[in-house]
């Protein structure tokens, strides 16, 4: 570069933005699809399996003009929705997506390219839908209900049951996406057709059986991962947005401002319990950690499943253990989750092997604590000492222990016989 050319550049105003558009034609006035792939990376699918880039032509960059009427590229209540906070990304790679009908097609999931579309899906008005989708700094009335419930083994679970209005909204979402959803076959949890039976059912007569827990499982997956799941199977930047604030909520707290009370957020959305939609959600967002476990599994000499937040693996071969759980731990920091080392727990042949409370050393079942306690209610059920409450609890621990083990159901109903 010359002198002179150095000089124009310094004092000719600001350099044109170059970008590629030779495949955007100039056929159509607003949108235009870009046949090009797009690399989501974070996301549940193999690296060959990705979308297509089709893109809003009106959000990409554009030659500044120096004089004249700027043309209006859309109106001021999309552009309000689309540049509010709710819907905000620094990431230009995504921001302006649209939908990707063949890769929607090729998962089974619902076609929607926009809020209209997902607004009539879910028998609501836009307006009512973006009143649900919005995240507020400031909630005057929570969408949300919280409470606490004790755990079995100790310490308090935060429960967030999102209200009547939002529920039934949920619940038609997860009818219709939720249920769709991939997963990976070593999912047990949350899914049709498989129980805490089914997932500890591959574990019987192991002479190891290694457990390892997530830590705070649900709250790991935030609303960015969701947002990312959804572009990722092909919905646009506004509608996967939309969907991902529908279906999290952060953590809030109450505080008082001006006499008012308000309830403010604590920390990301995430998935809560207590939603209808984040089972379903959970099981896609960990699709890839359940096929690096399968392989690691496999190439181990182990077999692998999984239901919620517990990995269960089990194997003839104890030698093979300290290699596991060096490389199950390696691919859990690698897929964004954290090990609950306090519940890691490793078991041989000969102490008591338990799989999602169901013991697995010679057969499906349950303890022998278990069942004494099961015994001692039925004892007392024959002396009119229960309730009726307590009477139909021990019916269903019943019903529960025949789904596992029908003999030692029919032991204890034989030896003690419930009367009408």
């Amino acid at each position: 570069m010359g002198f002179w050319d150095w000089l124009k550049g310094l004092f000719g105003g600001p350099k044109e933005i170059e970008r590629d558009v030779t495949r955007l034609g100039g056929e159509k006035d607003e949108l235009d699809e870009i046949a090009e792939t797009v690399d989501l990376r974070g996301g549940p699918y193999r690296p060959n399996r990705l979308r297509l880039a089709l893109r809003d032509r009106r959000l990409l960059p554009k030659k500044k003009k120096t004089f004249g009427k700027k043309k209006k590229v859309m109106e001021h209540e999309e552009a309000d929705r689309l540049f509010a906070a709710t819907l905000r990304t620094r990431n230009r790679n995504i921001r302006d997506l649209l939908v990707d009908e063949e890769q929607l097609k090729r998962y089974g999931l619902p076609l929607w390219r926009t809020e209209e579309e997902l607004a009539a899906a879910l028998e609501l008005s836009t307006g009512m839908l973006r009143y649900y989708s919005i995240h507020r700094e400031k909630e005057r009335v929570p969408h949300y209900t919280t409470f606490s419930v004790a755990k079995r083994t100790g310490g308090r679970r935060i429960i967030m049951a999102p209200k009547k209005r939002l529920k039934v909204i949920q619940r038609r979402l997860q009818r219709q996406l939720g249920a769709a959803l991939p997963k990976h076959e070593a999912a047990h949890g949350f899914v049709r057709g498989r129980s805490t039976c089914t997932t500890a059912e591959p574990h019987v007569k192991k002479k190891v059986v290694v457990r390892i827990d997530l830590e705070a499982f649900f709250p790991t997956i935030t609303h960015v991962r969701v947002r990312g799941l959804l572009i990722a199977l092909g919905y646009s930047y506004p509608v996967a947005s939309t969907l991902a604030v529908l279906m999290t909520e952060s953590e809030r707290q109450p505080v008082e401002l001006g006499g008012e009370v308000f309830h403010v957020p604590i920390g990301p959305r995430h998935c809560v319990q207590g939603a209808p939609t984040s089972p379903d959600i959970s099981n896609a967002i960990v699709v890839r950690l359940d096929r690096r476990m399968t392989a690691l599994a496999k190439r181990l000499g182990f077999v692998y499943t999984r239901y919620a937040d517990d990995l269960i693996f089990s194997s003839n071969d104890p030698l093979k253990v300290p290699h596991l759980l060096g490389g199950a731990r390696r691919i859990i920091a690698a897929e964004g989750f954290r090990v609950n080392s306090k519940k890691t727990r490793v078991a041989r042949r000969t102490n008591k092997q338990v799989v999602t409370g169901v013991t697995v050393n010679d057969v499906l079942g349950l303890s022998k604590k278990e069942r004494k306690k099961i015994r001692a209610a039925i004892h007392h059920a024959k002396h009119g000492k229960l309730d009726a409450k307590a009477r139909a609890s021990l019916e269903g621990k019943l019903a529960y222990l025949h789904g596992l083990n029908p003999e030692q159901a029919a032991k204890l109903r034989a030896r003690h016989v419930l009367s009408p």
